[in-house]
């Protein structure tokens, strides 16, 4: 006599997704905005937006009703990110999420792929080939204090410009291992930021762009130069947290940036870690170049 199969598994069975998909379109903003925020992610439509216009992606439906999320952007020919993978609570289980992700995989081929990704989340990224390469500590406040950092004789803070962009296209893919030849003026468009400069030259830079309750620092990229990057990177999140006092300001930092005291001690406490992955290989970043805090968890 064979044993029934147990009323958990058969639940499980008929409950099988019987969703749709699609590639996600700018019409479905709205829609996407809505499901974020019902899994209570901070975003605002304009930055579903800004993440939309620069990648492509896949909507699940229900009927008419967008039921779930993922995006990928690609970085020239080798190198991508994905993210913005939401399934809708009332749907969660029905391997929703598992097929938007061999969706965005098989659009991708054989590109060095990075993710962020929840504990929750991580072994299924493994079963899809990723592996840990790191972590992302997320800081955020309203109330935080603002440092005085002493800049190095001849070292001075200065506006980000137009003619900058090469430049921070060079620094950003060189600490990336990413190509951000198309990504640096996309954000440059909604985003304001200074740079660090000596004898002509920017060594670094960081941006402060809206997103989310109020603003996002990031990315935050500095040449290495034995014991100055640290203080260079201080500098610049410094001046970017002068520009925004007294209103809500996230930034997320490499787990290994060495920050995440320095950040507490400000007041920007540390809410959230994620587990940085990658498929396909890791991104071949240069060692001359450091990136302190990421532009976001979707974009890397």
């Amino acid at each position: 006599m064979s044993t029934p199969e147990p009323l958990s598994a058969l639940s499980k069975l008929s409950t099988l997704s019987t969703a749709t998909f699609r590639p996600f379109t700018p019409d479905d903003i709205v829609a996407a905005h809505a499901l974020s925020l019902e899994v209570k992610w901070p975003h605002r439509a304009d930055d579903w937006r800004l993440v939309a216009d620069a990648g492509g992606g896949f909507v699940a439906l229900s009927g008419d009703r967008i039921v779930g999320t993922a995006l990928c952007w690609k970085y020239g020919e080798n190198g991508a990110s994905l993210g913005m993978v939401i399934v809708s609570p009332d749907q969660q289980g029905r391997g929703i999420g598992r097929e938007l992700m061999e969706r965005l995989l098989e659009m991708l081929g054989g590109r060095t792929t990075v993710l962020h990704a929840t504990p929750a989340g991580q072994p299924l990224y493994e079963k899809l080939g990723f592996h840990a390469i790191g972590t992302i500590n997320q800081h955020q406040a309203t109330d935080f204090r603002v440092p005085q950092i002493v800049l190095q004789p001849g070292e001075q803070l200065r506006p980000l410009q137009a003619a900058d962009t090469p430049r921070l296209i060079d620094l950003a893919t060189r600490a990336s291992g990413l190509d951000r030849s198309a990504l640096l003026p996309a954000l440059l468009d909604v985003a304001g930021g200074v740079a660090l400069e000596r004898d002509g030259e920017a060594l670094g830079f960081a941006m402060l762009r809206p997103f989310g309750r109020g603003h996002a620092i990031g990315p935050v990229v500095v040449e290495n130069s034995a014991d100055e990057s640290t203080r260079r990177a201080q500098a610049l999140i410094a001046h970017c947290l002068a520009a925004n006092a007294g209103a809500f300001t996230r930034i997320d930092t490499a787990g290994d940036s060495g920050l995440t005291p320095w950040l507490e001690e400000l007041g920007l406490k540390c809410v959230d870690t994620v587990i940085k992955m990658s498929r396909n290989g890791t991104p071949s970043s240069d060692p001359s170049v450091e990136q302190f805090a990421i532009v976001n968890q979707a974009l890397g």
